[in-house]
């Protein structure tokens, strides 16, 4: 099977979607399809929106059976999808809608127009979630599609999943310790993790990982922990290397990440590898992988108070914090590895490509 993927930028390892497009690129090919990736340039949105005519002649180029599309790369498609043969099937890979984003509401309604007109170009679609899929059900038909669970198993080399030992001896060792792993942005929400965590009176630290793709929000994160007298307990690692981020997961209690919306939530899954149960968002898809006060918590991203709650008693309860590492850890080992994630996906595209060859030669035995 020969697939194009278009992604903006160069596909890498970076968190949340190109984690996940770069492990099924990996599982096609190591499948024996033809996979190319087409790398659509990577600016702000309303320059996105003049590359259309860029797309439409990399697109026509392409000599493929499925052109795949990772769903961020909305703006610059919307042209492109109506002008492409229409033996070729176009499957959008989702993994959150932009227009959910905490944006103004001019802001928020100008995506939503521009990204329903993507979607209904779309022939089928690939969901992070089920949660992803209702959200699209509400703009178009998300049919055909197959839903598949971004996996949390590339730390496998490193010592995940943890075992029973391990995970009982440290949730008796030192002060609660707390990690976030995210490209520090916005939606992420890290600054609601910080003022969570201020008003809790027992013993942690938090160390935040990731890039700083927003400059400015960045900067106020680390002048929110000095106005709130935390910064000696706050660490912020920046972006590191799959070393030493399980290193860092290892030794941590539980993992933290509020986001003001999340399709799925690939981090949290590798967390839970190394038993951290997950304390994330209400709103989103995690509630497909955290069962509340069982393996993680789920919170209200507007209400600090509710993490502060959350976290305070797990400072002094390790009884409990063992309990819901363990939990987190069996999650871990239920949940799909990438590999059958790949598979999965594949299989899904493997009939796209039969159908569509089949309406194109509807005489052929």
């Amino acid at each position: 099977m020969r697939v194009a993927l278009v992604v903006y930028g160069p596909l890498d390892d970076r968190s949340g979607g190109y984690r996940y497009d770069t492990e099924l690129v990996g599982g096609l090919r190591a499948a024996g399809d033809d996979v190319t990736v087409v790398s659509l340039p990577e600016r702000p949105y309303r320059k996105r929106l003049r590359d259309n005519l860029t797309a439409v002649r990399r697109l026509r180029d392409l000599d493929a059976d499925v052109v795949l599309q990772d769903e961020l790369c909305h703006p610059s498609l919307v042209g492109p999808n109506a002008l492409l043969d229409d033996d070729v099937p176009v499957v959008s890979v989702v993994h959150h809608l932009s227009s959910l984003e905490p944006l103004r509401a001019w802001r928020r309604h100008a995506r939503r127009a521009v990204e329903r007109r993507y979607l209904r170009s779309a022939d089928a679609f690939v969901f992070n979630s089920e949660t992803t899929k209702r959200t699209v059900a509400a703009v178009t038909d998300p049919e055909p599609s197959v839903v598949a669970s971004p996996a949390g198993d590339r730390f496998s080399s490193f010592g995940a999943p943890l075992g029973d030992d391990e995970i009982r001896a440290r949730a008796v060792d030192g002060p609660l310790r707390v990690v976030t792993v995210c490209n520090l942005e916005p939606r992420k929400n890290v600054d609601g993790l910080l003022r969570g965590l201020a008003r809790v009176r027992g013993d942690w630290e938090l160390t935040v990982v990731g890039a700083a793709v927003d400059a400015d929000y960045a900067d106020s994160l680390s002048e929110l922990a000095v106005d709130r007298d935390i910064d000696d307990r706050v660490t912020f690692a920046g972006r590191l290397s799959d070393a030493d981020l399980a290193a860092t997961l290892r030794k941590s209690h539980l993992f933290a990440l509020p986001s003001h919306y999340e399709g799925f939530g690939i981090a949290a899954v590798e967390a839970m590898g190394f038993g951290l149960p997950a304390l994330v968002s209400s709103a989103g898809g995690a509630g497909e992988l955290v069962a509340h006060r069982e393996n993680g918590f789920l919170v209200d991203p507007t209400d600090s108070a509710e993490l502060t709650d959350v976290v305070a008693p797990l400072c002094r309860n390790r009884r409990r914090l063992q309990s819901l590492s363990l939990a987190a850890r069996d999650r871990f080992l239920a949940h799909p590895t990438w590999d059958e994630t790949a598979a999965t996906i594949r299989s899904f595209l493997l009939g796209i490509v039969a159908d569509a060859d089949a309406a194109s030669h509807p005489n052929r035995d």
